[in-house]
């Protein structure tokens, strides 16, 4: 069984569709949304979606809560997990279709341990293309998986490694870090889709520097960036 973990915070734009999006896929899953504390509607329209009796996926999906930041929530999420398949999956990015089969498929091929998935944005823009490019080939290369690209790993390594650092920011980097030392992580496609409100949002030159200086402080150990870089945008 995969078991996809979701954190949220103050996502009720997108959640929605994304979340009808992803219980309409087949196969063996779960769903745990694990909400940092949310002053929107998130929580409730969690709860809205596991009442509603026309979803076909009804029953799989638990709303967690845990202290607001992404390793805290993702980490919660894995200790009540059921699945072989531990699945990261951020509110504004949608899997591929049949996704969730593959991955039960793969569930049987112990030379896989860990994966994600290639990456796009939503919409036409040639800027955000571009990022993804640039974000596509460094994955390629280094086969460190950032948190929209929803990273996969079985729960037995991911325990093994620790889990999420308790950290601010670049809590995916500093797993992957820890995870290619043992195994390398498969990349799949199709990509999976995020929404590029955000990035539009932030202004799309201003999200692109910050994309590259991501990449040089991972790459190159420049210096991190301030958290102030990483404010929440919704």
């Amino acid at each position: 069984m995969i078991s996809v973990v979701m954190p949220t915070y103050n996502e009720e734009t997108v959640l929605p569709g994304n979340l009808h999006a992803l219980c309409t896929q087949s196969g063996d899953y779960e769903v745990l949304v694990v909400d940092g504390g949310s002053t929107d509607r998130t929580r409730e329209v969690v709860m809205d979606f596991t009442r509603n009796t026309q979803h076909s996926r009804l029953g799989v999906v638990r709303l967690l809560t845990a202290p607001k930041g992404r390793a805290s929530q993702m980490n919660a999420g894995a200790k009540e997990a059921r699945g072989e398949w531990l699945l990261f999956l951020h509110a504004d990015t949608v899997l591929p279709h049949r996704a969730v089969q593959r991955l039960n498929k793969l569930e049987a091929d112990h030379d896989v341990q860990a994966g994600g998935f290639m990456h796009r944005f939503s919409g036409d823009d040639w800027r955000l293309r571009l990022i993804s490019f640039l974000d596509n080939f460094r994955c390629t290369r280094s086969r460190i998986i950032y948190g929209d690209q929803a990273l996969f790993v079985r729960r037995a390594l991911f325990e093994q490694l620790g889990g999420f650092p308790q950290q601010p920011i670049l809590e995916d980097v500093v797993f992957c870090e820890r995870l290619i030392r043992v195994t390398t992580p498969l990349l799949l496609t199709p990509p999976v889709v995020t929404d590029s409100r955000k990035f539009i949002k932030m202004g799309i030159w201003s999200s692109f520097i910050r994309v590259l200086l991501i990449i040089l402080h991972v790459e190159f150990r420049v210096p991190v960036l301030p958290r102030a870089f990483f404010q929440d945008i919704r």
